[in-house]
């Protein structure tokens, strides 16, 4: 992007058709990968458990299907180049660019995963697939926008693509511009990013994919109770994300003893495979679908089971992250925030159904994210209306007091997944080679 402080009309106008290109990119991108990974998934969970005479209540499946879907994601962590990308107890959303050549690798390994039912988002990996696409392509054809501007416009348009609406991206995109610290209006920086992020939104819903229109009834007539029912089921929601971030350093730890990807990767599924044994179906996967299940079975469940299903879903997206699978927490933090919502419901009959949700929703966001715009509107999509935002915006701030001072759910750098401790899967702003993909970190 250029690097006036205030760009021209001229220059706006010229950045839209690369960030219009870009956002389909990131749809059609995202689309891509969740088609290969729905196709995998009907082949491992129903095709060829009906060719073998298994049925639909085969729990052990899952063991099967996760042991193996362990051990050839640890062999690809070992073999392919760039190690199926980065560690995902180690990046938060928006990691440092990879260079083309990790590329294959960290989307066979996340269609594995999505596929295999592991219990992590496509978040962090398909964003680094996009970002190094797009700083590479507008490398070639626009280098003009640079590295840094390139990194927006993806991020933005995969944000859109995945949340389904562009203001997410709007609201993200605001800490990053901040974080830049370089000047300018806001909105001349946002420019380009929400073209790339509105763009990638209507791809989506062109191609009708992904979408969070759950039923809820809309909620429309606040209460002052709703205050303190909002904020305790926040409150609870928010306790199953902190128990995540105090437990994935030592569980990350445990794995890396360890020492090979193939050994702790299978341990990892074969512990994912026990979990989803015991918790159904609806615990698998990324969580997306399996949350408008829960909603619409509600009344299949007791309220124990309910709080039983978060747990279960916490403790395999903590053995996701940690046994070495690639993914984001998110969407499973929106599973575990609506189970947990649904929980609050069931012993608060009073409060409306769309709220419980999106307290919990807000909670659990918040403490696995701690991104307090992501989880404001995360939680917004499922209370349905501007009155719900009222009340979530002060339901937020108790959670805030107690998540901002927790640890985070990530540990530090600890042993290489490589055998080689040089690994050169990052892009590298000083080898020649790479200078135009520009920096390692937005």
């Amino acid at each position: 992007m250029s690097t006036s402080p205030h760009p021209s009309p001229k220059q706006l106008l010229a950045l839209s058709v690369p960030a219009l290109a870009v956002g389909v990119l990131s749809g059609l991108l995202l689309a891509g990968i969740d088609v290969i990974a729905e196709e995998l998934e009907h082949v491992l969970w129903d095709s060829i458990p009906s060719s073998l005479g298994i049925g639909e209540d085969a729990h052990w499946w899952a063991l099967v299907i996760l042991t193996t879907i362990g051990a050839l994601v640890g062999l690809l962590i070992w073999k392919v180049p760039g190690h199926g990308g980065h560690d995902s107890a180690t990046v938060e959303l928006f990691a440092p660019v990879l260079k083309l050549s990790a590329l294959p690798g960290v989307a066979i390994v996340l269609i594995l995963g999505l596929a295999g039912g592991v219990s992590l988002g496509p978040e962090s990996p398909i964003i680094a697939i996009d970002v190094a696409l797009t700083i590479w392509l507008l490398g070639k054809i626009a280098p003009g926008i640079g590295p840094q501007g390139a990194f927006m416009l993806a991020a933005a348009g995969m944000l859109g693509a995945m949340f389904g609406t562009p203001v997410a991206a709007a609201l993200l995109m605001t800490e990053l511009v901040a974080a830049a610290k370089r000047g300018g209006l806001l909105w001349d920086r946002l420019f380009g990013p929400l073209i790339a992020a509105g763009a990638a939104t209507i791809t989506m819903q062109l191609l009708h994919a992904q979408s969070f229109n759950l039923g809820l009834p809309e909620y429309t007539d606040p209460r002052l109770i709703d205050l303190a029912t909002a904020s305790a089921v926040a409150l609870l929601a928010a306790v199953f994300g902190l128990a995540a971030s105090y437990a994935m350093p030592p569980l990350h730890a445990a794995f890396r003893r360890l020492k090979h990807p193939l050994a702790y990767a299978t341990v990892g599924g074969i512990v994912l495979g026990l979990l989803g044994w015991l918790g159904g179906p609806l615990t698998l996967f990324k969580g997306a679908k399996e949350t408008g299940e829960l909603i619409a079975q509600i009344d299949s469940f007791g309220t124990w089971e309910l709080l039983g299903l978060a747990a279960i879903k916490t403790a395999a997206l903590i053995v996701a992250a940690a046994a070495g699978f690639r993914g984001g927490r998110i969407f499973p933090a929106v599973f575990i925030g609506s189970a947990a919502g649904l929980f609050g419901y069931a012993l608060l009959p009073d409060m409306p159904l769309a709220l419980a949700v999106a307290a919990g929703v807000l909670g659990a966001v918040l403490a696995i994210g701690r991104n307090g715009w992501l989880a404001l509107f995360m939680a917004a999509i499922f209370g349905g209306s501007m009155a719900s935002l009222s009340v979530l915006t002060i339901a937020l701030l108790p959670v805030w007091l107690i998540v901002a001072r927790a640890p985070e759910m990530l540990v530090g750098h600890g042993e290489p997944e490589s055998m080689d401790e040089r690994d050169a899967s990052y892009m590298d702003p000083h080898d020649p080679e790479s200078a135009e993909a520009g920096p390692t970190k937005p």
